[in-house]
């Protein structure tokens, strides 16, 4: 697995990462022991850049992450998340961007981890009772003490990102992005690349939708957040799945996966976008890392655009859209 750089202050991460929220929450049963052999087989094959979040679980993601990594630091470029704030219960409280709590967020994720600095720290979400000039200001503060080497920001938009850059160098953007999310398109990623900025794709297999695995809306456990998704019901589910029914079409001729045929798409946007496939299984984070492999023709690239022009997707992608791309 070939290396790039994120961002232009400096990051490089591998040209794909892994996405370790699942293996702790939303998408129904998890594993410990599967999950940290499957980070394990990331780093063999150059995965090395692993994302993760202090809700995740809640907080259970990152002790899982820092425990994988206990005895390979060296090679993990490793990003977490704070903002989103959620009980010891898991009840979800709210989004905060306070320079206060920025800090003891912080503090918190660096021993769940079990690291004595975070490569990539991202506001996962924006506040908007708190100013962005005021929580990337306390963001730098935590790499003047060295204990985060780069920033971050999570679902923000295009005049968000301008101010919170002006305050401290943003080296990467992480959005949803995929074949049937492709909102970023509109705006931002404009914005990131006159700045600089990387573009960190997370969701770049819709939610695992686009590896043509579910087939009805009875496939997700009452505890899969996909279940409640209004991309995964009803006629949305049919509308989708019709699309999907092409790519699978479309990677059948080209002897790939539908997974492969999304994650390549993606990638060919630009060295400058890097996604993030989630999984919590060793067989399906090689067929995601194969896609690396993968190399798309102009006409090609076509044709995916026709199956999933922008805005094809029926549903929205969260519930409440207010809490995203502000």
């Amino acid at each position: 697995m070939r290396t790039v750089p994120l961002g232009s202050q400096g990051l490089t991460v591998s040209r794909m990462g892994l996405g370790c929220m699942g293996m702790s929450e939303f998408y129904g049963a998890t594993n410990d022991a599967e999950s940290i052999e499957t980070i394990h087989r990331a780093l063999d094959v150059g995965i090395t850049f692993l994302d993760t979040a202090d809700m995740y679980g809640p907080f259970k993601n990152e002790e899982l992450v820092g425990k994988a990594i206990r005895n390979r630091r060296g090679e993990v470029q490793l990003a977490t998340k704070f903002g989103n704030m959620r009980g010891d219960k898991g009840e979800f409280l709210g989004v905060n961007g306070r320079p206060e709590y920025v800090r003891s967020a912080c503090e918190a994720s660096l021993k769940r981890l079990n690291v004595d600095v975070i490569d990539l720290y991202y506001q996962h979400r924006m506040d908007n009772t708190v100013p962005i000039e005021d929580t990337v200001g306390a963001m730098k503060e935590l790499v003047t003490a060295g204990k985060v080497k780069y920033l971050g920001l999570s679902e923000a938009g295009a005049a968000t990102i301008r101010r919170a850059h002006a305050v401290h160098p943003i080296s990467a953007l992480q959005t949803e992005y995929s074949l049937w999310t492709r909102d970023p398109e509109d705006g931002i990623l404009s914005t990131v690349r006159e700045l600089g900025i990387g573009f960190v794709a997370y969701s770049p297999l819709g939610r695992g939708f686009l590896t043509g695995r579910f087939q009805t809306p009875s496939d997700f456990s009452a505890d899969d957040y996909r279940s409640r998704s209004a991309r995964f019901q009803g006629e949305n589910f049919q509308k989708n799945l019709d699309l999907v029914k092409r790519i699978e079409q479309m990677a059948a001729e080209k002897q790939a996966t539908p997974a492969q045929l999304a994650l390549a798409w993606v990638m060919e946007q630009g060295d400058d976008i890097v996604p993030i496939p989630g999984t919590k299984s060793r067989s399906r984070l090689e067929e995601n890392a194969a896609a690396a492999d993968i190399e798309l023709s102009d006409a090609e690239l076509q044709e995916l655009d026709a199956i999933a022009p922008k805005g094809a997707t029926a549903g929205d992608r969260y519930p409440d859209m207010s809490l995203v791309n502000r």
